[in-house]
């Protein structure tokens, strides 16, 4: 039996087993991976090929290398465990109470389960309490402090289900469903190493809970804790490392898995997702728009992830598109909260901030976890030139995710608004260690080091430095580099990098002051170093300015004849930068 074929029957199973548990989110997932596994060609129907038209095209372009269907040489995976069901039937009373649970009456699906004894019954009874409690901490947030607001509101039930479940565990009566819960009222508590160990217990006896996998991640916040975790070499082992690399930044690390997963799940729309999401931080928006249409085109009512989608087509200012897909969202689901961002940036876009906000406030009404929203609020408010509340925005995003840098970037955008540029740059600190590889992030510490408090222009020098190594699409980094070795009178160094900024400002096909500023400092530059055949040439281009420039370059070139000519030379002040 082929190994896609091994997949599917594991999938299938899960997806009956975590169904009965009511674990819907990961059943959904587990779901979703059963249809992108590749279809036997034999068995092609016209009902079973929706993934196949239009889009293998985008999914081979983003795969480096052919990848078969069995694991790389070297690789083995570990037998599949084998779920261990309920020596007590439960019967009518777990139907009741799973009809109580997914009616939301999570008290009444407890109550109805108080005497049964199976483990399919204790966990759905101490899962169903858990939500209880869950639903009273948000109520309770919303009563005390608003939607918005900070709260110290626990969920009650936490006390009594960690003593149960801990009795289970040290008894070994408890199942792997139980112990992904026990994790999980761990994880609340704080008590982080222990919830990790029992989780991994929990992944390792029962590998397609996806949501165990989930917590198990956001538990791993450095590589380190990555590699200590005692994990089986289960194929979904592969799935949870590309997505804790991801969140660990180690995006080539977490391309290299999702690419390797494609050859058994060549069309999984979350694999596409992910992958996206990894080109995403590599700045990589042409790919990223490419996988997003694509998954649209597959499928059209998508609201997950999407809000990513729409913060490129921002960033391309892509008006139109954006419109299309705020209007697409709206109509399938307005109150989810990623349609709420959407929505947001497509009034940001438009320069409507105030309209902006409602959204996003909207957004974080409905899940105030939510991070890009609280990070885009922050945005908004910078450009309303709300300052305060800019950093109270940011700061609930670093509350949330301190792995966040576009909120420390908002936070040191907002003080450096405020003139405060030791808090500034701290931030900006904060941020450029989070995401080495954005330019924009050592352009803005550099900026910091050139104000009149700090005026530490070695060190902007590097950080300029920095963001040319980290391919600087806005062109700002060489222009300044020039500007300030010329500052420091390094005009060798000065007209390397102003020749670098020419080059690149021509292959780019823009004009502006810094195409002046650079033609004049460099005719300026060869004159003096008696190089006047390269110094003619700028001068050259100046005469087709009709500026102070055209002027300049004139009584340049007559200055360098006369010297030429054996003629005193004409002196002419040095322009600037």
């Amino acid at each position: 039996m082929s190994s896609k074929e091994n997949y599917r029957i594991e999938l299938r199973t899960a997806i009956r087993q975590l169904s009965d548990r009511c674990l819907y989110a990961a059943s959904k997932w587990a779901a979703e991976q059963l249809v992108g596994i590749e279809q036997d060609p034999a068995k092609f129907t016209p009902a079973n090929t929706r993934f196949q038209r239009g889009s293998s095209s985008i999914r081979r372009r983003f795969r480096t290398n052919e990848i078969t269907s069995t694991p790389a040489a070297g690789v083995s995976y570990v037998s599949t465990p084998v779920m261990e069901e309920d020596d007590i039937v439960d019967g009518d009373f777990y139907l009741l109470a799973k009809s109580y649970f997914d009616c939301r009456e999570y008290r009444r699906a407890a109550h109805a389960l108080r005497d049964q004894n199976g483990k399919k019954s204790v966990f759905l009874r101490c899962y169903a309490l858990y939500l209880a409690g869950e639903k009273r901490k948000e109520e309770e947030m919303i009563e005390l402090e608003g939607p918005l607001g900070k709260s110290d509101v626990v969920n009650g039930e936490l006390v009594s289900l960690e003593r149960e479940l801990s009795t289970l565990r040290k008894n070994g009566t408890i199942d792997p469903f139980g112990l992904y819960l026990y994790g999980l009222v761990l994880k609340d508590k704080g008590s982080k190493s222990l919830a990790r160990t029992v989780l991994v217990e929990s992944v390792n006896n029962y590998p397609w809970n996806w949501s165990a996998w989930s917590e198990l991640q956001s538990l791993c916040t450095t590589v380190d804790i990555l590699t200590t975790l005692n994990l089986n070499n289960h194929w979904m082992k592969d799935f949870f490392l590309g997505s804790a690399y991801q969140e660990l930044r180690k995006h080539n690390e977490s391309l290299a898995k999702y690419e390797y997963l494609q050859g058994n799940f060549a069309f999984s729309n979350y694999i596409q997702a992910q992958i996206a999401k990894a080109q995403y931080s590599l700045r990589e928006f042409e790919q990223v728009e490419a996988i997003f249409e694509d998954l649209l085109r597959n499928d059209p009512y998508r609201v997950e992830d999407m809000d990513m989608y729409s913060n490129v087509l921002y960033a391309k200012e892509c008006f139109s598109a954006l419109s299309y897909l705020a209007h697409r969202v709206f109509i399938t689901d307005k109150y989810r909260p990623e349609s709420c961002c959407i929505i947001g940036n497509y009034y940001s876009l438009k320069g409507q901030h105030e309209k902006s906000v409602v959204y996003f406030r909207r957004a974080l009404k409905l899940n105030r976890n939510y991070l890009s929203a609280w990070t885009l609020m922050g945005h908004e408010y910078v450009e309303m030139k709300n300052t305060p509340a800019a950093v109270e925005a940011y700061r609930h995003a670093v509350d949330i995710n301190p792995c966040d840098y576009r909120a420390w970037y908002g936070l040191g955008q907002a003080y450096e608004m405020m003139s405060m540029p030791f808090y500034a740059l701290h931030y900006f600190k904060k941020s450029v260690f989070l995401q080495q590889n954005d330019s924009r992030l050592w352009i803005a510490m550099a900026k910091c080091y050139e104000t009149d408090q700090l005026h530490m222009i070695e060190e902007a020098i590097k950080c300029y430095q920095r963001a040319v190594n980290c391919n600087d699409r806005e062109a700002i980094a060489l222009h300044q580099l020039a500007k300030l070795h010329f500052e420091l009178e390094r005009s060798d160094e000065a007209a390397y990098y102003y020749k670098k900024d020419l080059e690149r400002m021509e292959a780019e096909d823009r004009e502006g002051p810094n195409m002046v500023e650079t033609l004049l400092f460099l005719a300026q530059y060869y004159r003096d170093q008696k190089r006047f055949e390269e110094a003619e040439v700028y001068c050259t281009r100046l005469l087709d300015y009709t500026g102070p420039e055209k002027e300049t370059a004139k009584s340049l070139l007559r200055g360098m004849r006369m010297e030429q000519s054996g003629g005193p030379s004409m002196d002419v002040e040095h322009f600037p930068p």
